[in-house]
Order: C-alpha cells, then structure tokens, then sequence
C-alpha cells in the first residue's frame, strides 16, 4: 500500500469512528495492560467476565501482589488458562 493509500485509509477510520473503544474493559492503564495479557489466550468476553470481580479488588500491581497467586488464580481460572500440570514421577 502507498503511503496516500494508508493516509487516506487512516483519514476515513478516524472520521467514521472519532473515537474508538476496544471491547476490553478497564479501570487505568495497568489494568488495561493485565487485560490484553489475558485476552492473548482467551476472547475479550471471557476477559471481561473474570477480570470485572479481579479490578474491584485489585486495580494496581501492590493491590495484586498483596492478593496473591491463589487468590488470583480463583479470578482468572475461568479463562481456561490454568490447567492442570501433568504429574511427574518422583524417581
């Protein structure tokens, strides 16, 4: 594509939608950030439905730290991102 081609392009994204909104829902940049992580592996439905609870309790990294894995894990376990190990033989 020839740079005119991608400004005009760009010109008429910019004028249909002035102001887009991406489906992720978030609080501040780090949760949007914890956010896409997320949808990587997951739809952004799925993200939303976990990461809604998640936010109230834990907006900020302190916040999520504090939380700690367990508890982080019961939030996000929905994704379907936290499968079981496989177990390892202890010979």
């Amino acid at each position: 594509m020839k740079k005119a081609d991608i400004d005009q392009f760009y010109a008429r994204l910019a004028e249909k939608t002035p102001e887009p909104k991406g489906e992720l829902d978030y609080i501040n940049p780090y949760t949007l950030l914890v956010a896409v992580v997320l949808s990587a592996q997951a739809t952004d439905v799925g993200v939303n439905k976990a990461t809604g609870p998640l936010f109230k309790k834990a907006d900020t990294p302190e916040k999520m730290v504090k939380l700690g894995e367990g508890k982080l894990k019961d939030f996000i376990k929905t994704i379907g991102l936290l499968t079981p190990r496989p177990k390892t033989s202890s010979n």
